[in-house]
This record gives C-alpha cells, sequence and structure tokens, in this order.
C-alpha cells in the first residue's frame, strides 16, 4: 500500500527545521544588541510555536512536491536504503559552486547599490554599512537556518504549490507542470522571498522605492539559483547551495 508520504522522511526534516531554528538565535540576537530577553523561553517558543508551524508546512510541501514530480533524492535513497552516493556526487559539487557564486554575486551586487543609497538617504545608509556584525561562528550557524528552515518554506512549501497551482493552467500529458510554470513558481517564490525581508529592513532604513529594490533584488538572486536547483536536482541541493552561499555572506565576509 502506498502512503501519502515518506514519514522517515517528513521527521527528519522536521527535526532539521527545529534545530536550525535555534542555531540561528545567537546571529539574531546579535543583530538586537542591548535587547532584553529571555532564552528559554525564546528557545520554548522556537520548539512549540516554530515546531508547529513547520509540522504543518512540510507535510504540506511533500504532498505537493510528489504531486509535481518534485523530489528529495537523497534522503528518499537513505529512507529506503538505497545508496545514495551516485546522487551525491552529482549534486554536492554544482551545488556548492552555484551557492558560493550566488553569495559573491549578491555581496557584488550590493557594492553597486552602496553609492546610491549614501546618496539617496545619507548617515542613515552609512550606519546601516557600519551596522553590526555578528562573529563568524554566529554567522555559521545561522547559515543552517537559511540553508534548512528557509529551503523548506520558500522551495519545499512556496514553490511547490505555486508550481501544484500553475499545472492547472499548463500542464504536461503526465499531469505535471510545465518548465514555464516551474520558472513562474521559482521567480514568484524568490521575489516573495525578498518581499519577506522588507519587515526587517524597515527597522534600519527607511523603505524608499531603493531600498526595496535593492532588498528584492538581492535575495532573488540566491533565491532564483536554489530554486533551479530544487526542480533540477532535488530539495538537497537548493539546501546545500543556500548554505553555501549563507557561509560567504555571513562567516567570510561577516555581513
Amino acid at each position: 500500500m502506498k502512503t501519502l508520504i515518506n514519514w522517515k522522511v517528513y521527521f527528519i526534516l522536521l527535526a532539521a527545521a527545529i534545530l536550525s531554528s535555534l542555531a540561528v538565535l545567537p546571529y539574531a540576537l546579535a543583530l538586537q544588541p542591548g535587547t532584553q530577553t529571555n532564552i528559554a523561553t525564546l528557545i520554548s517558543q522556537q520548539i512549540i510555536q516554530g515546531g508547529l508551524i513547520f509540522a504543518v508546512i512540510i507535510f504540506l510541501g511533500m504532498i505537493l512536491m510528489k504531486r509535481t514530480g518534485l523530489s528529495a533524492p537523497i534522503l528518499d535513497s537513505v529512507t529506503k536504503g538505497e545508496s545514495a552516493s551516485g546522487t551525491l556526487r552529482r549534486i554536492l559539487p554544482i551545488s556548492i559552486v552555484l551557492g558560493v557564486v550566488a553569495g559573491l554575486l549578491i555581496i557584488g551586487l550590493d557594492l553597486i547599490f552602496q553609492p546610491f543609497l549614501l546618496n539617496e538617504l545619507g548617515d542613515k545608509a552609512d550606519l546601516f554599512k557600519q551596522g553590526v556584525q555578528p562573529a563568524a561562528w554566529k554567522g555559521f550557524l545561522a547559515s543552517f537556518s537559511g540553508g534548512i528552515g528557509e529551503e523548506i518554506q520558500l522551495r519545499l512549501f512556496l514553490m511547490s504549490l505555486l508550481a501544484w497551482l500553475g499545472s492547472f493552467i499548463s500542464r504536461t500529458p503526465e499531469g505535471k507542470p510545465t518548465r514555464a510554470v516551474f520558472w513562474i513558481a521559482n521567480i514568484l517564490a524568490a521575489i516573495i522571498f525578498g518581499l519577506g525581508h522588507l519587515p526587517a529592513m524597515a527597522t534600519i532604513l527607511p523603505l524608499t522605492t531603493l531600498v526595496v529594490i535593492r532588498t528584492v533584488l538581492l535575495n532573488m538572486i540566491g533565491g532564483i539559483t536554489f530554486g533551479w536547483l530544487y526542480q533540477t536536482r532535488g530539495l538537497e541541493s537548493a539546501m546545500v547551495a543556500h548554505f553555501s552561499a549563507d557561509i560567504v555572506l555571513h562567516v567570510l565576509f561577516a555581513l
């Protein structure tokens, strides 16, 4: 009898998501120096509230992933007792390389935006540029949150959902979304990813047109890359690429 989802993969992803949400706490707290926070309360909230949210979106995401023909090939193989060595060799190199390239492109594009931000916002932009830079070890831990938690939200759930909805408009003879639908879903998920960073940015800089464009565009670079890897090589590929990009951004350059 076929099961609705691979429950072993489900619980692996859920445990990883909860742990990644805890790993980001040192980095998040470093960005808000002087904030009075009860660490025990914060941890319990991450485990209980975050765990419930992830439990739902992972379940829905895995159903949608199956219906759209997307996959998590490494986890599927491992949980079925099959060898995943060939898949690892196919996925890891390109995922790491594209993740690093995406991180470097984000840094390069940000440097282009800096003079325009300084011209428009003056001292505020200068203070933003010289803002708090958490220690590299905190950035390393935060990279797990990006690679695992954000990929579960943005690729496993959101991109799969958008692709599934798009399949009602354009589908292959097998009933799967067409290539165009996948690209549209990928781009939309990347845009939403960028827009999701605006509330945090609003606490630092006024949301002028330039600030909004910069925030969305920088995040789209990574988002589209990770989405393409998710579509072509699976969820783990997107996770590895996102983690690699965050290592460049938050560890090597400590941004």
